[in-house]
């Protein structure tokens, strides 16, 4: 699949690092992640805000980003960002395949989709809101709670996935000693959905 956009073969990257995933479905799981440059979402909580303008980080050659992937014994690498599909991710997740790696990628879905990936992470954002035809891709739904509100904005999305999608609520960080027990009185109201935790925050790990 294919975005259109014209294929590179570096990509502005604002930090990759061999850490544990600490969110949603593949929690707990070793991961090496790959930060991009570059969002116009404009989360007003967003914790990654360096990350916005993409002509303030190094473009790395995707050969060397996947050469320093190997050097680690992961399995699976995400692409985040940022937001990771303003770029072309059709040689990156092919070079990554190529070696062996599975291919996660945590998106708002606000643009085009490129690259083959093995995971989609669809994290909806109102700010601006992601394109109907990236969301029947997504293999996990996760919402973050900021307010009240949020709860009815996860249920649009989570009846626009396809039905094997896995859905998670996640708080907001830095409301999370409010939000999180809404959260915990919605899920068993709706067990349908799941508790996502920043445990990468919890733990101290990047």
């Amino acid at each position: 699949m294919t975005s259109g956009k014209i294929h590179t073969t570096a990509l502005p990257v604002m930090e990759h690092f061999y850490t544990l995933q600490g969110e949603g479905f593949h929690q707990g799981r070793a991961a090496y992640f790959i930060r991009l440059g570059g969002c116009d979402v404009g989360c007003v909580w967003c914790d990654v805000k360096d990350s916005w303008d993409a002509e303030k980080h190094p473009k790395i050659e995707i050969t060397n980003l996947v050469a320093e992937v190997k050097k680690t014994s992961t399995e699976l690498v995400v692409i985040t960002g940022g937001e990771p599909l303003m770029h072309n991710l059709d040689e990156l997740t092919a070079a990554l395949k190529a070696a062996g790696l599975q291919t996660n990628i945590e998106t708002s879905g606000a643009h085009p989709l490129s690259g083959k990936w093995d995971w989609l992470c669809l994290s909806p954002k109102k700010f601006k809101a992601p394109l109907p035809e990236v969301v029947p891709h997504a293999n996990e739904l996760k919402v973050v709670i900021f307010n009240k509100s949020d709860f009815e904005w996860a249920e649009k999305y989570a009846a626009l996935v396809s039905p094997s999608c896995k859905l998670y609520l996640q708080p907001e960080w830095d409301k999370a000693a409010q939000v999180t027990p809404l959260i915990i009185d919605y899920i068993k109201a709706n067990p349908q959905w799941e508790l996502s935790l920043q445990l990468h925050k919890y733990i101290n790990v990047p």
